[in-house]
């Protein structure tokens, strides 16, 4: 079954649009010893609407919030936006929409804020947020993935299971989904944009791989 990566639907929705192309993890509770492992280099995007409030998200990728509702597929119909884009609990969807994969093509740690700081023109969240990811648990360093992010050719929409939620990186995929689709940025977009942000990051701390 397909591996995926459970990130913030407003992320995967920045990561399948080319506007996003780092996430950042320290671990989740549900993981082993609470830190976080790339297990994969090759994943599908899974959407998810926990703990996702717009205050976070910087005040240009507001709009995206009410894109990232897309990513859901409600019985009930839609939650409000204004909840949804509070972090206020909301009812979680039936269904969800998958529409992307991502590669890594670096994996690199840090400790320095500045550098979180740096790699901001690369992710959606408001810095305050993504500095406060680093400060979570101090003794374990942050991971930035970089990640090359393809568009399948149609979404294909998957039922919420009960093992798909809390804390956790990564979940499997109870039904077949191919690798094939359209890389969302193009070879020379990407690869100046990589070398920017493996330039940010080699100040920091060295590559876990790049």
């Amino acid at each position: 079954m397909p591996i995926a990566f459970r990130e913030w639907a407003v992320t995967v929705r920045a990561l399948a649009e080319g506007e996003q192309l780092v996430t950042l993890r320290k671990g989740g509770i549900r993981e082993s010893g609470k830190s976080f492992r790339l297990a994969h280099e090759r994943f599908f995007l899974y959407p998810t609407f926990d703990h996702q409030r717009g205050d976070l998200v910087r005040e240009s990728h507001q709009p995206e919030l009410r894109r990232a509702l897309e990513e859901g597929v409600w019985s009930d119909g839609e939650p409000l936006l204004q909840a949804f884009a509070s972090g206020l609990p909301v009812a979680q969807p039936d269904r969800v929409r998958i529409r992307a994969w991502a590669e890594v093509a670096g994996h690199f740690t840090v400790t320095d804020p500045r550098c979180v700081d740096a790699l901001a023109p690369f992710y959606v969240w408001t810095t305050d947020y993504a500095t406060r990811r680093l400060g979570w648990r101090r003794q374990q360093p942050l991971h930035v993935l970089l990640l090359r992010t393809y568009r399948i050719p149609r979404p294909v929409t998957v039922k919420v299971r009960d093992e798909y939620a809390g804390a956790q990186a990564w979940i499997e995929l109870q039904r077949e989904l191919p690798f094939e689709g359209t890389p969302v940025l193009s070879d020379a977009e990407f690869e100046r944009a990589s070398e920017e942000i493996r330039s940010i990051t080699s100040e920091a701390v060295q590559p876990v791989f790049a």
